[in-house]
């Protein structure tokens, strides 16, 4: 008889990897070509990366589409030596796949996910749900509440939002993102930009900068036309980044907090 696993049973390699078995059934694909399908996926957490990864059983991948890799970064992804080229077709993916530097996980493949790196496979699904960027972490939360808080949004002194009727998105490990209604929202003080991004929890976001405010970062706003079930209550919402922006809920202003986006916020293109 098998032992069930838990999320108690996270385990922690020598090298500092954490990795746990998954119960979900993965497919990875690119083009018309299905490399991986998996019933028993693991999920590996490298050290310093917030977000895991999905590495696979040899046999429930197409290992005959591997090739070793002519320029292998080696040392990257926690110090693995050992790295995959794939061929389909005419097509080689460079690097595509590889091989952890742990003995627990030896005979497991990992591969690139071209969203999140720019190469390897295309498409991905979690049962019949594609999902995005990366896989999602089941120690992590998502939740959409409806709310009557009074919250107002200023940039640089210029209140752009004001609403009494937000929905608030608290995901573990961010601070509380404040959606408000476009009815709510000084759009006239807004553009629209090219720029969109894709979040495995809640969908494909598009974006606004400040209109003619030199000083205040791009790309500040976002909202999602079409956001996954889970979060539905979001949808076409506007939210705004709390590092960048000054937010006030209920006569409170809230303090800008320091997350993994502040730098890109704060940055300024060079000229």
């Amino acid at each position: 008889m098998s032992t069930f696993l838990t999320a108690r049973s996270v385990r922690t390699t020598p090298e500092g990897i954490l990795w746990e078995p998954s119960e979900r059934w993965v497919r990875g694909r690119t083009g018309d070509i299905t490399v991986v399908d998996s019933r028993h996926p693991v999920l590996v957490w490298e050290p310093g990366r917030p977000v895991p990864l999905y590495a696979f059983p040899r046999e429930e991948i197409r290992a005959d589409l591997l090739r070793p890799a002519k320029n292998p970064p080696i040392g990257t992804h926690s110090g693995s030596q050992i790295f995959y080229d794939l061929e389909i077709g005419d097509e080689l993916l460079e690097n595509a796949a590889w091989t952890f530097p742990a003995d627990e996980l030896a005979d497991l493949v990992a591969f690139e996910w071209f969203q999140r790196s720019g190469r390897g496979l295309a498409h991905w699904y979690e049962e019949e749900e594609e999902i995005f960027i990366h896989p999602r972490d089941p120690h992590k939360r998502v939740d959409a509440l409806p709310s009557s808080r009074h919250v107002t949004v200023e940039i640089n002194g210029t209140v752009v939002a004001d609403t009494h009727r937000p929905v608030l998105l608290f995901e573990t490990g961010l601070p509380v993102r404040y959606y408000v209604p476009r009815e709510d929202v000084r759009l006239d003080l807004l553009v629209h930009t090219n720029h969109t991004s894709g979040c495995p929890y809640k969908g494909t976001a598009e974006y606004w900068s400040r209109q003619g405010e030199a000083d205040a970062p791009p790309n500040l706003a976002w909202s999602y036309l079409h956001p996954l079930p889970a979060v539905a209550a979001i949808e076409r919402r506007i939210a705004f980044y709390n590092e960048a922006v000054d937010i006030t809920v209920d006569g409170e202003v809230l303090e800008r907090p320091v997350t993994p986006f502040s730098a890109t916020l704060l940055a300024r293109p060079t000229t």
